[in-house]
């Protein structure tokens, strides 16, 4: 019998236990919708290291998105990016009923995660504090969004 979550070792290296450190269906944005509704309704905080959208979702649960573009990198860099915002969303859970999306930027695939956590804390506080005044409902925010200027 094994503990959940704890490292054993096989035969073959390490194996985990499912299901201890992933994200449940639940606790994921997915939708294309979803998404464009956050970038529209939510409120949008820029930091060194990643854009932050944050709106209320109406649960007590909060949900979490990661859009990576190509424009920050190749695949394994894209990839190395979103679990770095996942661990970022797993270690901080307890925030109540809000969606979150992050936008990483290149910085964040080197900096230390450290100072990076330090610089989501700190986003997640301005996001729930402007939470209140939410861009208006018209706007084409988010990532790939076209400027009206």
């Amino acid at each position: 019998m094994t503990t959940p979550g704890v490292i054993f070792p096989v035969r073959d290296g390490w194996k985990v236990t499912p299901g201890v450190f992933t994200l449940t269906a639940r606790e994921r944005i997915r939708r294309r919708l979803e998404f464009e509704r956050i970038y529209n309704a939510g409120s949008k905080v820029h930091g060194r290291f990643m854009t932050l959208f944050v709106m209320p979702n109406g649960t007590t649960a909060p949900r979490f998105g990661v859009a990576a573009t190509r424009k920050l990198g190749s695949a394994v860099e894209r990839n190395r990016a979103k679990r770095r915002a996942r661990e970022l969303f797993r270690r901080r859970k307890n925030i109540g009923g809000l969606d979150i999306v992050i936008v990483p930027r290149r910085e964040m695939l080197d900096a230390p995660f450290v100072t990076i956590e330090a610089d989501y804390t700190a986003l997640l506080d301005r996001g729930r504090e402007s939470r209140g005044t939410s861009r208006r409902a018209g706007s084409r925010g988010g990532p790939g969004a076209a400027s009206s200027v």
